[in-house]
């Protein structure tokens, strides 16, 4: 059924493992698959093993004791704790069923095969130079790994892929910072879609480079064979200088009891920079009180350390005395791609969905 509805579209790999993953260009109006092999596949490949295995010991040393070793007890226990944390794609219960036949062929189509910790995280993290392959951690084994691992982390993005993917927990479909995925080389954030706030803006905002066109190029620093460790203490490579003159536009997007019943809104706009630790901050301008048409004419520096990895986050906010103050817009800009000089900036959702009138005028510059 594969086959026959994605037909040449579809992706076949030359070998049964690559040994690199093809450029994006090569797979421009491809489809691949990725997804663990048929289980039918691994268990025939498991029992031919064996039996090789048993052949050869029972010949020349006869039956092999049955005790497990310590080491090889943690191993197990450690297995045992990563698949409890898998997600549902990696689970069993939602796996097709597939005619043991039909199994070798199946696993043909699968480009980037997936897979479970099946033992310590640092020795899943090795990188094989004969094959490339992709790992899912859940955020929690990610925040975990990089605090011993976090070279190791990066030096397997090099050349493999590295799902993250939300805590089981997150009932109400909330997400996480993605950053922390993105400083590792993480090539696949999971996020719960229908989960409005400030993680997907930036989600939505790290994507909006490159032309929006769905994916964007590692930094060269994660691509270096000797990266530094994430705590490594870089010098500041530029710094972004903000300002904020003035908006408009909600008159025409909200009505005007929206904000305040008896009065014009109360606009003040919250800018900062989201990325790795040390550039992260949140600066405000003053409010403006009574005003569909905000004149704040306020300036902000920003010193960027990675500045690769730097979104400049804009919130507007209509203050409220008695209650929490009201949404007013949003966005979320790659730093990478501003260009310097004063731009009519438009505003988003709670949703990600642009505003059709309401804009920020705004200047950037790099000193």
């Amino acid at each position: 059924m594969v086959t026959q509805t994605f037909g040449k579209m579809l992706f076949r790999p030359e070998s049964e493992c690559l040994k690199e993953f093809p450029a994006p260009e090569d797979l421009k109006y491809r489809i691949l698959i990725s997804t663990k092999p048929p289980k039918e596949y691994l268990e025939a490949q498991t029992n031919k093993d064996k039996e090789k295995e048993k052949d050869s010991d029972d010949d020349v040393w006869g039956k092999e004791p049955t005790e497990l070793t310590a080491e090889q007890e943690d191993e197990k226990t450690d297995s045992d704790a990563s698949d409890n944390n898998q997600d549902d794609e990696d689970s069993d219960a939602f796996e097709p069923e597939i005619d043991s036949s039909r199994a070798p062929g199946y696993k043909s189509l699968i480009a980037i095969p997936g897979g479970k910790i099946t033992g310590r995280l640092k020795e899943a993290l090795k990188v094989e130079p004969d094959k490339v392959r992709r790992l899912s951690l859940s955020e929690q084994a990610l925040e975990k790994a990089t605090v011993s691992y976090g070279t190791d982390l990066v030096r397997f993005t090099q050349k493999n892929f590295l799902r993250i993917y939300p805590k089981g927990t997150r009932f109400n479909s909330s997400n996480y910072k993605p950053q922390i995925g993105w400083m590792h080389g993480a090539q696949m954030i999971a996020f719960n879609m229908q989960g409005y706030g400030r993680s997907l803006w930036l989600m939505q905002g790290m994507f909006r480079a490159n032309g929006g066109c769905g994916y964007v190029k590692k930094p060269d620093f994660l691509m270096n064979v000797d990266a530094n460790g994430e705590r490594a203490k870089l010098p500041v490579k530029k710094r972004l200088r903000v300002k904020v003159y003035m908006g408009d536009g909600w008159h025409l997007d909200f009505k005007h009891t929206h904000f305040d019943t008896y009065s014009p809104p109360d606009f003040y706009t919250k800018v900062g920079v989201a990325g790795v630790p040390d550039d992260e901050i949140m600066k405000k301008t003053k409010i403006k009180e009574d005003n569909w048409t905000p004149v704040w004419d306020e300036e902000f520096t920003f010193p960027l350390t990675v500045p690769e990895l730097a979104l400049l986050r804009v919130e507007v906010h209509e203050y409220d005395m008695s209650e929490k103050d009201d949404f007013a817009g949003q966005t979320c800009l790659p730093v990478s791609e501003l260009k310097q000089g004063i731009r009519a900036v438009p505003l988003f959702d709670r949703k990600g969905e642009k505003l059709n009138s309401t804009r920020l005028l705004m200047r950037f510059d790099f000193v």
